[in-house]
């Protein structure tokens, strides 16, 4: 698909757009061409705004007078193009033209601005985005607030990145090693991550920040062994100042990596919250995305972790997982909810760039697209028939059908971390590799991030470099 942009600057959105309706094609930008080719979307500005479509026969054009600011005349070009690919593709967008991975942010901010009721409209008129997803966003915008109101100026959360796998799902594109291929790093990371944790809550203690909730995640933090785990927690809660940590999360996701002593050292080290993962409780599909696991042993590990005392656990499943049906998706959703989950976190597909899935050529399509629409749509009534709240909620590039991420729990067990991370309410410290450390100046709402380096072994090698930006938190601040 070729995409001109003539005489404006709102490429980025209207490439964005385009891609909602055109996810498996190359979309090539031109600002300056010396000629156009069909197929081709133009984007013109002149005296007024100008939007032409020829694909395969469909040719639309429709002018539009120019708006007074940049904001109103790029929503313009982008309301324009949807209502001609809409038409083309005979495809309504549940999020409609809105491409960004926040909509709770972008609906409050309107709603500081406008008002509620015309924050409602204006999603629905100026938007296009459906009745059913607005719904979704307002109840859980609501759920949402009550946690972000939790957080002070001087707040901060801490993630600790694991970037160790048994092995790669098909859909990652997550920065991770396999045990096979990376057992000698562990040993050495999980010392130096000790250390730069040291280091992070010695800044953190001598800034007076105040610690709200604590996240570990990967990877799969619980491929590392229990004694190695106990080092790292233990690091934690020696180092910082736990006494305001409202919350304390451990990704086990992969059942295969769960043992009881794994999960007597999360215990022993004050851990709250854990997530055991299953994704799929479709053997088929478990081996068709590469997990090397069963469904029996995600209901072996959840048995353990209840009998081990852990009464707050998440579990993740995925919509639009490959050969995945309705059927196998209303099963696992079901059986999560009959084994009581105190949080079900309903993900879809997303077809990442770097994932298996998609350089071995896996496709995005319209039927795919609506089964996961009707997945999620038993998965939102179901878990609100159970009393299940949805708690945040985020959105990606190239998901299937264009939809969305939902956390759902019960009353009192929503995960805080997951809303601050997401809304950006305060400042986040990242330690391992693949960690970016936000700061967030409260007064302005600007962010500056820090990133370590991706991989073990560029972080065990250059370790002693990347604790040096560590001192950019304290000029921040300063």
């Amino acid at each position: 698909m070729n995409l001109y942009v003539l005489n404006n600057p709102f490429w980025f959105e209207l490439e964005n757009l385009t891609r909602l309706f055109f996810p498996n094609e190359k979309i090539t930008v031109f600002k300056e061409p010396t000629e156009i080719s069909a197929p081709y979307i133009v984007a013109e500005s002149g005296e007024s705004i100008n939007v032409k479509v020829n694909i395969g026969g469909f040719s639309r054009e429709s002018s539009a007078p120019l708006r007074d600011t940049d904001h109103d005349n790029e929503l313009c070009f982008v309301q324009l193009l949807y209502k001609f690919l809409s038409e083309y593709s005979g495809i309504s967008q549940a999020w409609g033209l809105l491409t960004g991975v926040r909509p709770l942010k972008l609906y409050r901010k309107l709603c500081g601005e406008l008002g509620e009721s015309e924050a409602d409209r204006f999603f629905l008129e100026e938007y296009f985005v459906s009745e059913e997803k607005l719904a979704l966003l307002k109840r859980t915008e609501s759920n949402e607030k009550r946690i972000i109101d939790l957080s002070r100026p001087e707040s901060f959360s801490l993630y600790v990145g694991i970037p160790f796998c048994p092995s790669r799902c098909s859909y990652c594109s997550f920065v991770m090693s396999s045990i096979e291929r990376a057992k000698k790093l562990i040993g050495p990371y999980t010392d130096l991550l000790c250390e730069e944790l040291k280091a992070t809550a010695q800044i953190a203690s001598d800034l007076g920040l105040r610690l709200e909730s604590v996240y570990f995640g990967g990877g799969t933090p619980t491929t590392l062994s229990a004694e190695q785990l106990s080092k790292v927690l233990g690091t934690v809660n020696s180092s910082f100042d736990m006494t305001t940590c409202r919350e304390f999360t451990v990704e086990a996701g992969r059942p295969d990596t769960i043992t009881g002593d794994k999960l007597f050292a999360l215990k022993e080290n004050k851990v709250d919250r854990i997530s055991i993962n299953p994704q799929t409780l479709s053997d088929s599909v478990l081996e068709k995305i590469g997990r090397r696991h069963t469904a029996r042993q995600f209901l072996d590990a959840f048995a353990l972790a209840r009998k081990c005392g852990f009464s707050n656990i998440n579990t993740d499943l995925i919509a639009g997982l490959p050969s995945d049906t309705l059927e196998s998706f209303c099963y696992s959703l079901d059986t999560v909810r009959e084994l009581g989950a105190e949080c079900v976190t309903v993900h879809t597909l997303c077809m990442k760039r770097a994932s298996h899935l998609t350089t071995e050529g896996k496709t995005l399509n319209r039927e795919e697209a609506e089964t996961a629409r009707q997945m999620l749509s038993y998965a939102g009534k179901s878990l609100t028939d159970d009393g299940y709240l949805p708690y945040y909620l985020y959105r990606q590039t190239r998901m299937v059908g264009n939809l969305e991420n939902v956390g759902w729990a019960k009353s009192g067990f929503e995960s805080l971390y997951n809303v601050y991370v997401m809304d950006e309410t305060h400042t986040i410290l990242a330690c391992g590799s693949g960690g970016v450390t936000k700061l967030k100046n409260q007064s302005t709402d600007f962010l500056k991030r820090i990133f370590n380096y991706k991989y073990p072994y560029e972080y065990i090698d250059r370790f002693e470099e990347m604790i040096n930006r560590k001192s950019e938190i304290r000029r921040f601040y300063g």
